[in-house]
């Protein structure tokens, strides 16, 4: 643990920003906040940064933002000649300040530096790298977080999150580095003077509109159904492109929720701007109390997930991460095939974590499915993998159940533009038949059997929470719990040791994907119960995927397991 007081003092002494010289001064006295400001430095790895914005080594701010950025610039001269980066931020509080101040550390340190002229999604950022041929990319984001987040996420070149190696060695360099440097003093206005900072050009982003709509499975439909739909950036980056995604591909009846279409990083009427959650809909079903639409969308601030509520009976019905994931397999996978036009042996790729319901849709037309790590920089890299052997068009789906889809290689990230272009061209296809969503979704369970997935998040902030949390999972690898709910466990796969147990055998195999903090508890009964800490939050995350003949026998199996999930965490009676 960092000498918190030592830490605070020179702060004060060296922090000339107003608004952080400001709270340094409130703090004062203070133990508590000085210990959680100080009692670590904000980790950098995969994932880059996140955290709470403030003043403090485990805060996000503009020190913490210069000293990665060097450690960034760093490795980027070590590795790379003539090393380049594109920037992006989103809506969120000082995204662009923080941007820019990346911007001018990196343009110091002889790295040229492309940057967005305004907000832009995530998925576009990572396009951009290899639309560029950057060496790396920034995204400016803390995604779906509370307002009093933001976060800093690195690309590679290949154009997904950074590997472990290259965070690895990124994180040797911000840890030389001193918080209070100069880092080569140089302003954003000269820097954009000699051209060491160039802006995006519109050329770039209109060739991603281009590739995205080349991922329709049918040009025609969606201009033919009349399909209405709702739609909230969630005060978020997604307002412009998505709107000019529907329309390009003829959705016109498009009705923009008034409250939460502007950016604002405050989220005011959306204290968790996050689409899995219900009350992200509040402000688009009061707009459809006005007017009715078949669909509302809602896309996150950093719009790299998507999630959506179908019009059913009257009333708004929210789809899962999972619904919509297996609904777009099918509806991609079936109308190809009666097209004539789908792969010998398509592939579709999906996290550890996701409903195998999807593995079964897409096994029925013939396709690989693909397991992976939880992180989308799983699936885009998988995807490079396929495009270096010359097999990408292979490639129809990669999507994961926290709302993050992705149907084309033109990115490797999760795309959300993309995502709420073909939910549309679902939703259409099945308007023009006199469906919805919903009915589509009905006739998957009854070929493929009720499946309900959900997803409970247990809470662990301050100091210790870290240690909670690292000392839970190391109480399950020392004895993997053997009944959950009242049904038996056979077996755990545990990707931190890469290996498989059979409880009944007590044999072990090995697992091929990378380590990971990660165990999953596999059920006679074919359920299955997964256990990991979030990436970038101070939270366990436990997934029960279920299956039942029906609703209501699924139902009743997710709540047995649900009693029984707090003393699994360890903080239950």
């Amino acid at each position: 643990m960092n000498d918190v007081n030592a830490l605070y003092r020179e702060w004060c002494e060296k922090a000339t920003d107003p608004e952080i010289a400001a709270e340094l001064k409130a703090v004062d006295g203070n133990g508590d906040e000085i210990l959680d400001r100080f009692w670590q430095d904000l980790s950098f790895g995969t994932a880059g940064l996140r955290g709470v914005l403030g003043a403090g080594t485990n805060r996000m701010n503009i020190y913490t933002v210069r000293r990665a950025t060097e450690g960034l610039c760093r490795y980027l001269n070590d590795d790379f000649d003539s090393p380049s980066c594109v920037i992006g931020y989103d809506s969120r509080i000082n995204s662009e300040r923080f941007a820019k101040e990346a911007a001018c550390v990196l343009a110091a340190g002889g790295v040229k530096v492309w940057l967005f002229a305004e907000l832009i999604p995530t998925p576009i950022v990572a396009y951009a790298v290899r639309e560029l041929k950057c060496s790396s990319g920034i995204i400016i984001t803390a995604s779906h977080n509370p307002s009093k987040y933001n976060g800093y996420k690195c690309y590679d070149e290949r154009g997904y999150q950074m590997t472990d190696d290259a965070a690895g060695k990124t994180l040797a360099y911000i840890n030389k580095t001193d918080m209070f440097d100069d880092f080569g003093k140089i302003d954003f206005d000269t820097a954009v003077e000699k051209g060491l900072v160039e802006y995006v050009s519109a050329d770039v982003i209109d060739k991603y509109f281009g590739l995205v709509k080349t991922r329709l499975v049918d040009t025609e439909v969606s201009a033919k159904a009349g399909l209405s739909v709702i739609y909230t950036p969630l005060n978020g980056t997604g307002n412009k492109p998505v709107r000019r995604i529907l329309d390009m591909i003829g959705i016109k009846d498009v009705t923009v929720v008034e409250s939460q279409e502007l950016p604002d990083g405050n989220f005011p009427t959306c204290p968790f701007p996050n689409p899995e959650i219900r009350d992200a809909f509040n402000e688009a079903l009061k707009t459809a109390e006005n007017k009715k639409a078949d669909l509302l969308l809602a896309t996150d601030p950093d719009c790299d997930r998507v999630g959506i509520a179908v019009l059913d009976n009257g009333e708004y019905k929210l789809l899962t991460g999972n619904d919509v994931g297996c609904i777009l397999i099918d509806y991609i996978l079936s109308r190809k095939k009666a097209a004539g036009i789908l792969a010998e042996k398509p592939v579709v790729i999906k996290s550890i974590v996701t409903s195998d319901m999807a593995a079964q849709i897409a096994e029925s037309y013939g396709a690989e499915v693909v397991n992976v790590l939880t992180g989308f920089k799983y699936i885009g890299e998988y995807i490079t993998q396929l495009e270096e052997k010359g097999e990408v068009d292979r490639f129809e789906i990669g999507f994961e159940e926290s709302y993050g889809y992705l149907t084309g290689a033109h990115t490797r990230d999760k795309d959300a533009v993309n995502a709420s272009m073909m939910i549309c061209e679902a939703a259409s296809y099945y308007k023009l038949q006199g469906k919805t969503l919903i009915d589509a979704l009905d006739e998957l369970h009854s070929r493929f059997g009720y499946w309900k997935n959900s997803l409970f998040n247990f809470f662990f902030e301050g100091a210790d929470g870290m240690a909670k949390m690292a000392a839970i999972m190391d109480s399950l690898r020392k004895a993997y719990p053997r009944s959950l709910g009242g049904e038996k466990a056979v077996g755990a796969d545990d990707y931190k040791k890469s290996v498989s147990v059979d409880f009944a055998t007590g044999g072990k195999s090995v697992l091929t994907l990378p380590k990971s903090n990660v165990i999953a508890l596999r059920f006679e009964n074919g359920d299955k119960v997964v256990v990991r800490p979030a990436g970038t939050e101070p939270k366990i995350k436990v997934y029960t995927m279920v299956r039942g003949k029906d609703e209501k026998e699924a139902s009743a199996k997710t709540s047995a397991y649900e009693k029984e999930l707090l003393s699994l965490v360890g903080i239950g009676e």
